[in-house]
Parts: C-alpha cells; sequence; structure tokens
C-alpha cells in the first residue's frame, strides 16, 4: 500500500500555496502558488514532474484557485489519484485557548476560528476561505486544522499572562500565545534527533529567522516561553515588524504627532523592522549593503543581532539548563553573520560558534559549534509542510 499523502495548504488573503507531501518521507512530488487572487491577472506557478509550469488567467477566489490546482495537477502532474491522499492539511494561524492540538474541521471549528478573527484579522479571514474551498472541492477528504499557536499552549500561566486587568484576559484573550509553532515542533524533534536524545529529555532554544522571526525556549519538547506575543509584531526584529517597542509608543505618536492607531499599527508591522533602519527587509540586501560599507545597514544589523543575543540570555536563564540552540529559517539557515554575531561573547554560558563550520552551506541539519562544545549550535533546515502533513495524519481518527 502506498504511503500517505496530503494535500498541504496555505492560503493567504490574495494567494494560494499547496503542496501534495508523503506524511512518512516529507517527498513533495507535487507544489504550487496561486497568487493575486481576486485580481484581473492572477498567476499559478506550478512543480511537477513536467517541471515548472505557469499559467495565467483571473482567479476569482480560493475555490476557483482550488480548481485552477487541480486542473493543473490533471495536466502536467503528478496524478493525484495515483496517490493515496487521506487529507488536506490547513494552516490557521491563531488557534486561540480553543486548540492545543490539530483538529478535524467541523462547522463548530470553523465557528471558533470565526470567532477569533480579531486575534488575527489579516490571517484568519483568509485560512478561513482556504478551507471553503477545499471543503467544496474535497468534500470527501477530511480537512485537519494545524494551528500555528497551538505549540505554544504549553506555556505556563506565568509566561503568557501579561500585568495587566485580569479581566482582560477572560473577556478579550489578553495574553501571550506564540506563533510559527508548526517550525517549532518539526526543529525540535529533528534538533533532538541530532543530537541522538529523545525530545523529552532536551532543552532547546529555537530561533525561526525569516522575514517574520520568533524565539521560543523548549523544555522537554514543550514550549515554556516564545518572544511572539498576542500578536506576532512582539519579540524579535524582523523584515518589516519592529519587535519589542515601548508599549506607550503608540500614544504618544498619537498624541504628538496626531496619527491614527491604524497607521501607527500599519507602520510597525509593514515599515518597521530591517526595512524601517536599512530601507531592504531582505536581509540578503541588508548583509551587501553592510559589506559595502552602509551605515544604516551596519546599525540594522547590530540591533537585529543585538536583540536576537539578549533573548537567547533571557531564555537560558529561563531553562536553567540548555542543551543547544538551534537556528532554522531563511535567515537562521543562511546567514553565517548572523549566528556568529548572536552567540559572540557566551562562552561563559558553554555556547561557542566554529567558525569554519559556521561558514559551511549545507542541506541537511549539522552543528556549527566545536565538537566538545557544552551547548551544541545547529542549524536545521524546517520543513512546516511536513509537519503540517505528519500531524494531519496524526489527527485522523
Amino acid at each position: 500500500m502506498s504511503a500517505p499523502h496530503v494535500l498541504v495548504v496555505n492560503a493567504g488573503s490574495s494567494s494560494l500555496k499547496y503542496s501534495l507531501v508523503d506524511a512518512t518521507s516529507g517527498e513533495t512530488p507535487g507544489h504550487g502558488l496561486v497568487e493575486r487572487i481576486g485580481e484581473s491577472e492572477s498567476t499559478l506557478v506550478h512543480g511537477g514532474p513536467d517541471g515548472e509550469t505557469r499559467i495565467e488567467g483571473a482567479v476569482a477566489d480560493h475555490e476557483a484557485a482550488f480548481r485552477m490546482a487541480l486542473e493543473t495537477f490533471r495536466g502536467h502532474g503528478p496524478d493525484l489519484s495515483s496517490y493515496d491522499v487521506v487529507a488536506v492539511g490547513h494552516r490557521v494561524v491563531h488557534g486561540g485557548e480553543h486548540f492545543s492540538q490539530p483538529v478535524v474541521i467541523t462547522d463548530e471549528v470553523i465557528d471558533a476560528v470565526t470567532e477569533l478573527i480579531p486575534l488575527a484579522p489579516l490571517h484568519n479571514p483568509a485560512n478561513l476561505s482556504g478551507i471553503a474551498g477545499a471543503r467544496a472541492l474535497f468534500p470527501d477528504l477530511p480537512q485537519v486544522a494545524i494551528f500555528d499557536t497551538a505549540f505554544h499552549q504549553t506555556l505556563p500561566p506565568h509566561a503568557y499572562t501579561y500585568a495587566v486587568p485580569a479581566a482582560w484576559v477572560g473577556e478579550h484573550g489578553i495574553r501571550r500565545y506564540g506563533f510559527h509553532g508548526t517550525s517549532f515542533s518539526f526543529v525540535s524533534r529533528v534538533a533532538a534527533e541530532l543530537l541522538d536524545k529523545p525530545l523529552e529529555q532536551v532543552n532547546l532554544i529555537v530561533a525561526h529567522l525569516g522575514n517574520g522571526a520568533s524565539i521560543s525556549a523548549i523544555l522537554g519538547g514543550e514550549s515554556v516561553e516564545t518572544s511572539m506575543g498576542m500578536t506576532p509584531l512582539e519579540g524579535l526584529v524582523m523584515g518589516t515588524r519592529s519587535g519589542d517597542v515601548d508599549p506607550a509608543l503608540h500614544a504618544h505618536l498619537h498624541r504628538e504627532l496626531g496619527w491614527s492607531l491604524d497607521e501607527i499599527d500599519r507602520l510597525l508591522n509593514r515599515e518597521s523592522g530591517l526595512k524601517g533602519l536599512a530601507g531592504e527587509n531582505d536581509f540578503r540586501e541588508v548583509l551587501r549593503l553592510r559589506d559595502e560599507g552602509d551605515d544604516a545597514a551596519a546599525l540594522a544589523f547590530g540591533v537585529y543581532c543585538h536583540r536576537l543575543r539578549k533573548y537567547v540570555g533571557s531564555y537560558y536563564a529561563v531553562l536553567g539548563e540548555v542543551d543547544a540552540i538551534v537556528f532554522t529559517g531563511g535567515v537562521g539557515e543562511n546567514a553565517a553573520p548572523v549566528r556568529a554575531a548572536a552567540l559572540s561573547g557566551l562562552s561563559r554560558l558553554g555556547i561557542t560558534v566554529d567558525d569554519a563550520r559556521n561558514e559551511e552551506r549545507l542541506a541537511e541539519p549539522h552543528a556549527i559549534s566545536p565538537t566538545d562544545s557544552p551547548v551544541a549550535v545547529l542549524v536545521v533546515p524546517t520543513n512546516e509542510e511536513w509537519e503540517i502533513a505528519r500531524q494531519s495524519v496524526a489527527a485522523l481518527p
């Protein structure tokens, strides 16, 4: 019997990313991305046995995007009917306090995700559109929701509670939730395998560094602290997000400059971070500019790595004992200067980076610390699609 496969879906407000994933091996025989949904000139780029296929044409909504993807599977492969497709797995950004595990989607689940829209107004509506489209075209397949926030539902109350009026938590859900949970789940398991230890016996500090970035303290496989909060804005410096700022900044800018709260929120989420400091949100460009002597890029690099080092130190204190620091995500996996700078000066904590190992570009998980280092430093490429496929199969009755 063929291995179970899952059609993994990540629906954005105007995009649909899909992958056919072998839940056992992680192999992806087919994948694609539909962009500019709802516009007159939509684009689908599909990868399969025929190589890359590009199709253009108007795509009205997510159901039409799914239909276009299915037609492309039929015309350019791989043929879905030749695989044991057991589920459609959906990435859903915010599960609030309702969901600590993946769940088979029912009308009740959809109602709960809808109620959480105020906590993720940009993401949950798009995720729901993707679910609706998939349910319409795959009525006989189980649909499974995997939540970015679920992994962090193990946070203890003293870690997820903000020091605000207690009624805010119960009445409005004001608390730390954390994100990137699917990546943290995958990477922590692979890191434990690389260390040749059971996950339950490993303490990790994992930094997921991409255009969005967060870091988590993981104790025996469970998240006990994480940098993103009620929203993905808190924490590390990111591509276009500020990360931590004085909470009074909103009031100050509103009072002194007359800016609306919506405008301030937009600026902190979309015009800040590396983009605000250096004019570029792509870290490769920041590094290039820094190497060319650009002072703004050098400052952006310094702020980014300083913030990351602060979190590593504080999470070391939270855990007490640390087996490994783990880097993942596009920046974490590829930017050797970030890894070196963020961990510099931490040798008294047993954390050192081997310069030669750090400069190596390897596709597989690997160590960049000296062999005898008390705390390993690892680079583990993330694979959120595979993790979604695995969790989808595990959630099936």
